[in-house]
C-alpha cells in the first residue's frame, strides 16, 4: 500500500501551522494549538483515529480563538485530502456513533471530493475550557470543505464537553473506517473522486 502521509505549512498575518499527518498511524500526537481543550479534542481525534498527528500552530490568540480554529480545520482537511491521493480502494462512506456519559454523536461521512456540511450542535455555555463552543461547528465545516468530502453530524446531551468530545472521537472513527481499502478500484461510477 502507498503511504498516506502528508506534512502542510501554512502562513498567514493570523497563523502559522506546521502540520504533519499519517492516517497509517497508531494515534500518536504531538499537538500544541495555544488552545488547551482544543488540543485535548486533537488528540482524541488521532486516538480514535489511530491517525498519527503532529501539530504546531501559533496564532493570533490575543485575538480569541477563531482564527487558529479555523485554520486547522482547513489546514487538516487540506492535508486529509492530499494523503488520500487518488482514493482508490478506500470504503468511501462511512458513519459513527460514539456516547459519552449523557451525550451521544453521530457522524457521518462520504469522501467523495464534493464539500457540504450538514450540523446539527448546540451547546449551552459560550465557552469550554478556553474554546469558544461557537467555533466548534466552524471547525468542522473548515475541515468539510477543505478536505472535499459531505460531513454529517449532529450530537444530543447536557454537557458540553461530553458533547464535544464525542463529536471529534466520532469524526476520527468515521473517517478511519471510510478510508479502510477493501479492494482496488475508485470507489466511484465516474472513475475519479
Amino acid at each position: 500500500m502507498k503511504s498516506r502521509m502528508m506534512k502542510i505549512k501554512r502562513k498567514t498575518s493570523e497563523t502559522d501551522i506546521n502540520l504533519f499527518l499519517n492516517l497509517d498511524g497508531k494515534g500518536k500526537y504531538q499537538v500544541e494549538t495555544g488552545i488547551q481543550f482544543f488540543n485535548h479534542m486533537l488528540n482524541s481525534f488521532s486516538r480514535h483515529g489511530l491517525f498519527d498527528l503532529n501539530l504546531q500552530v501559533n496564532g493570533d490568540l490575543e485575538v480569541d480563538d477563531h482564527h487558529t480554529v479555523e485554520d486547522v480545520g482547513i489546514t487538516l482537511g487540506q492535508a486529509f485530502n492530499k494523503a488520500l491521493g487518488d482514493k482508490k480502494g478506500i470504503k468511501r462512506v462511512a458513519n459513527s456513533l460514539v456516547p459519552m456519559d449523557e451525550a451521544l454523536a453521530l457522524v457521518v461521512v462520504d469522501l467523495s471530493g464534493r464539500s457540504y456540511a450538514v450540523l446539527d450542535m448546540s451547546f449551552k455555555s459560550e465557552k469550554v475550557g478556553d474554546m469558544s463552543t461557537e467555533n466548534v461547528p466552524h471547525f468542522f465545516e473548515s475541515f468539510a470543505h477543505a478536505a472535499e468530502i459531505n460531513l454529517h453530524a449532529r450530537v444530543e446531551g447536557r454537557n458540553d464537553h461530553h458533547q464535544i468530545e464525542a463529536l471529534f472521537k466520532a469524526l476520527a472513527r468515521a473517517l478511519k473506517e471510510a478510508i479502510h481499502i477493501e479492494h482496488d478500484l475508485i470507489p466511484s461510477t465516474k472513475g475519479i473522486i
